[in-house]
């Protein structure tokens, strides 16, 4: 099997598995009470293009490589999920209205950890596999 494709697939699975149970369950109540006036209904092509898009990147600039190891992938992992998220919290903070500094610090805390267990997770599943 194409060691690409299960870095990728395996990535996929635990990254979307991750954060649906982050924003669906634990996180939902949070993100309700800080922002909850701007949430409308999820709009599924946009997070698919999303996930696909994000897991590509993390592939292009964490796991990808021939040399990749669980402890980089973990590291650069957490870095990627850092600055991605920072750029868009950030962003929102300096844009919306109702965006808040303690959304910002989970999320962006969220982007880290979520990256770096499913860079690190889907690196371990394509060296066993493949």
């Amino acid at each position: 099997m194409n060691r690409i494709a299960v870095l990728y697939a395996a990535t996929l699975i635990v990254l979307t598995g991750l954060d649906f149970l982050f924003l669906g369950l634990i996180a939902k109540g949070f993100f309700t009470a800080e922002v909850g006036d701007m949430l409308g209904e999820l709009k599924p092509l946009p997070a698919i293009i999303f996930y696909l898009l994000y897991v590509a990147g993390v592939l292009i600039f964490v796991s990808g490589a021939a040399g990749a190891t669980w402890p980089s992938t973990l590291l650069y992992g957490a870095l990627f999920g850092l600055f991605c998220y920072a750029t868009f919290d950030l962003t929102a903070l300096a844009l919306l209205k109702h965006w808040s500094w303690p959304v910002a610090f989970l999320d962006i805390g969220w982007g880290a950890v979520v990256t770096a267990v499913s860079s690190t997770a889907g690196l371990l599943v394509a060296d066993r596999v493949t």
